[in-house]
């Protein structure tokens, strides 16, 4: 009797992981389907140290002003994980404008490693939602060293096909004015280029008002990026733009950056700008 028992409560064992197993197959194919379906592409931007989810919003406002109007999704990541979504995604707009920010969003190498490991929750969480894999990335300032070590740390090949990315005087060696003397971020990034993706373009945007910084950066740490980009990814582009609206502040509304951001990711307009180097 004992042996019966045990047997009828096997099979009932059996039957229970073979049904939510098979559910759980189901599920994973279905999501897997819509993400290889999917046709949205958004832009995802990262402000810089000290900025929230609201400082690409006159960026944003130059690129609508031209069509097609692409809406605008904004989520705030908070120091427990939680994230705050503002805005919504058109369901006809195929490239949208997503921009995620931090409610820690201080300075400091220690802190954009938070970021970074923030910006992978973040991301996840909106593939989840919104079910697209491509995407292209744009970040200013230590947006764009988050972005950087997220590729590098967090990004999952698997889950996430990234084409383009554009950084906004970046200070790829912080304030150092010297490749000579790279700081500990830069050391860092070197050692793990080989983590990046192999397929990616990658476009960096230094604004100078002298030839040797734009008031914050210098030019030579954001060209420093070169050693962390260079033979490591598809195409790496080099890009100087001048000028009195080259300062770092004014970078994402130059109108010289809003023709690149066209040119370059959004394939609607040809820029004139210069190219040091590729």
């Amino acid at each position: 009797m004992k042996n019966k028992i045990a047997i009828i409560l096997s099979l009932l064992f059996m039957s229970v992981i073979a049904y939510y197993g098979h559910n759980w197959v189901i599920n994973m194919d279905d999501k897997e389907s819509k993400l290889r379906n999917s046709r949205l592409k958004p832009i995802i931007f990262i402000p810089g140290s000290n900025a929230d989810i609201n400082r690409f919003n006159s960026l944003i406002s130059k690129l609508n002003n031209t069509e097609p109007k692409h809406s605008i999704l904004k989520v705030q990541v908070n120091t427990d994980g939680s994230l705050d979504y503002f805005g919504s995604l058109n369901s006809k707009d195929l490239r949208p404008f997503i921009v995620i920010g931090f409610k820690n969003n201080n300075d400091g190498y220690s802190n954009i490693k938070k970021q970074y490991e923030w910006l992978n929750i973040a991301m996840n969480d909106l593939q989840t939602r919104y079910h697209f894999k491509n995407f292209q990335a744009i970040g200013h300032s230590n947006g764009g060293l988050i972005w950087t070590g997220f590729l590098e740390n967090g990004y999952d090949e698997d889950k996430f096909q990234i084409s383009d990315f554009m950084s906004l005087g970046t200070p790829y060696n912080f304030s150092e004015t010297s490749p000579t003397r790279p700081t500990v971020i830069l050391k860092e990034y070197i050692e793990n280029k080989n983590k990046l993706p192999k397929n990616l373009s990658v476009y960096s945007i230094a604004g100078t008002e002298d030839y040797t910084d734009d008031g914050v950066v210098p030019v030579q740490s954001v060209m420093a990026g070169k050693y962390i980009f260079q033979k490591q990814v598809k195409l790496f582009t080099q890009i100087t733009v001048s000028g009195e609206e080259a300062q770092h502040s004014n970078l994402p509304e130059n109108d010289e950056v809003i023709s690149l951001i066209q040119e370059y990711l959004l394939k609607t307009f040809k820029s004139k700008g210069k190219n040091n180097f590729k």
